[in-house]
């Protein structure tokens, strides 16, 4: 019989996937539920050793024998401590090693608790991954404990091996050995490229979707054109994606069709690439219904699983990983295919009429070729979304983090570079927040940006659940009734400012002008957050 505990159930059934079976078991209370499961399977060969210090060296003897990880399990407290000796022999000589920490409840750390101290990541930088286990209660808690656990076994064996660190938080009571079998758990393997095995599970794949994320431009240069037709591509602009198959609109997409049309648009097979998706609502339509089969494309040691889905990591560029296979080989659904791209060309084109959407929209769609276009967070990079670009545009944004601070710092390093046009598209409080931006000797007449001022935050009015109290708007929006125009003239640049439709396409003309003029331009729309807001709704109101 094995432990209740699922954090413990987990681990055990993840060790024999990986094939992890050479354990040395220390004596101690914590961790009895670990050693009572580990020891109850046959499949472990389980090798007592009384003295912690000992016992790691012990297991790095195991693991140099074949090459295989083996596992050490001790209790918690000082134990874990005597096993950093051994640790920090296996790091260097690149052993696998993996070091199980039974630990007490986090509430109880550095309350004079017996046996207590702050266990995940006491190894530092001699291991190769330390997770910190949860006590699992939810489905939640239990996807992340088997992530983590996914990632610091695969961390022991890639790039040569190394040590990891697993510690298991474990409340009382300890000793209830209720469970008759291991469950089923998912493992998330790791390829180097388009082998052999994914190749055959792409061959069977009837609803196939790549989902390109944020990319550098020519990142995604080189990929086999007959790809495109192969399965459903789904990319936002800050992706940089040409190719003309790739839906942008998907967001508007499934707002369109609603929970009950969404069942017919889930692919069994999702291929991601690239880094940040700004669509919220892609995310949440994959979790609730996860795909057989996520593979996500890094070269960092571990993958992204976004979707709670994730069963494969592969390290390869793009251009190499879809050329390990014949597109001519897969056998997707035609009908699955032209349901997405269809559905996105159906989407009628937005007319806002005047709006901080349609300003933006205007300035998208009259870019010169071969510029280059700066979006700001929140409102901005989902608002530009609504419009195709021009051939021959870059995108910049910085949705790594998604902070709006440095998002005007960052383009004006970018322009400073004077190689091109580079056009900033920003809310106000990016804006007012990098107001420095502009103190700065190393703006060029290259430099053009659009200030969009509708006096506040317009994206928290899209929160769901928030009530517009008296304070919202003055601590949550950040209402204002500042204007950039003394700022913009005293640091040298051409100012304009738009108030309504009449003077709109003159602006629109002279700030996506392909000509340079002798010094940066800022252009100053000013719109109605209500109206913006109203208007918004209403087209989506539409689409239903």
């Amino acid at each position: 019989m094995y432990s209740e505990k699922r954090n413990i159930l987990e681990l055990a059934a993840l060790l024999l996937r990986y094939g992890i079976t050479d354990v040395v078991l220390c004596p101690g209370s914590r961790n009895a539920p670990i050693v009572e499961t580990l020891a109850a399977h046959p499949a472990f060969r389980c090798h007592p050793v009384t003295d912690e210090r000992s016992a790691g060296f012990f297991a790095l003897g195991l693991a140099l024998d074949g090459g295989r990880p083996a596992a050490v399990c001790c209790t918690s407290g000082s134990a874990l401590l005597n096993l950093h000796p051994a640790v920090a022999e296996a790091f260097y000589q690149q052993v696998p090693l993996v070091v199980i920490s039974a630990d007490r409840p986090r509430v109880w750390i550095g309350q004079m608790d017996g046996q207590t101290l702050p266990q995940p990541g006491v190894f530092g930088g001699l291991v190769r991954y330390a997770a910190d286990l949860p006590e699992v209660g939810d489905e939640e808690s239990a996807w992340y404990c088997n992530r983590v656990i996914n990632e610091a076994l695969a961390a022991c064996r890639r790039g040569g091996g190394g040590p990891v660190q697993i510690n298991v938080p474990i409340s009382e009571p300890l000793f209830r050995l209720t469970e008759e079998s291991l469950p089923e758990v998912r493992v998330i393997a790791h390829h180097d490229g388009m082998d052999e095995e994914l190749r055959r599970r792409l061959a069977v794949a009837r609803r196939p979707m790549v989902i390109v994320g944020q990319c550098p431009e020519g990142r995604l240069e080189g990929i086999d054109p007959r790809w495109k037709d192969r399965m459903v591509w789904l990319a936002e602009h800050p992706a940089n994606f040409g190719w003309g198959a790739a839906c942008s609109r998907f967001d508007t997409l499934l707002y369109a069709l609603g929970h009950e049309g969404e069942e017919a648009c889930a692919p069994d097979l999702v291929i991601t690439l690239g880094g940040h998706i700004v669509s919220k609502r892609l995310k949440t339509f994959l979790r609730n219904h996860p795909p057989r089969e996520h593979w996500h494309l890094t070269f960092a040691e571990q993958g992204a699983d976004l979707f709670r889905a994730l069963t494969a990591v592969v390290h390869a560029s793009p251009r190499d990983f879809f050329a390990g296979a014949d597109p001519l080989e897969t056998n997707p659904d035609g009908a699955f295919v032209a349901l997405w791209r269809d559905g996105v060309a159906r989407i009628p084109k937005p007319e806002f009429g005047y709006s901080e959407m349609e300003c933006i929209g205007r300035i998208v769609e009259h870019l010169p070729r071969g510029s280059r276009l700066h979006l700001g967070n929140s409102s901005v990079v989902r608002y530009a979304q609504h419009y195709d670009l021009p051939e021959g545009v870059g995108v910049c944004c910085n949705r790594g983090v998604s902070g709006i601070e440095g998002v005007l710092s960052t383009a004006v390093g970018c322009a400073s570079a004077g190689h091109r046009l580079d056009f900033v598209v920003i809310g106000d409080l990016s804006f007012f927040y990098d107001m420095n931006a502009l103190w700065n000797d190393s703006l060029g007449p290259n430099l053009r940006i659009v200030l969009l001022n509708n006096g506040g935050g317009e994206i928290f009015h899209a929160l769901p659940g928030l009530e517009q109290r008296a304070s919202t708007g003055r601590y949550v929006v950040a209402e204002h009734r500042t204007s950039a125009r003394a700022w913009a003239l005293e640091r040298g640049l051409d100012y304009m400012a738009v108030e309504g439709a009449e003077t709109l396409a003159e602006a629109v003309a002279r700030i996506t002008s392909p000509t340079p003029g002798p010094r940066p331009l800022l252009l100053e729309i000013f719109t109605r957050k209500e109206e913006d807001v109203r208007l918004l709704r209403a087209y989506y109101h539409q689409l239903k």
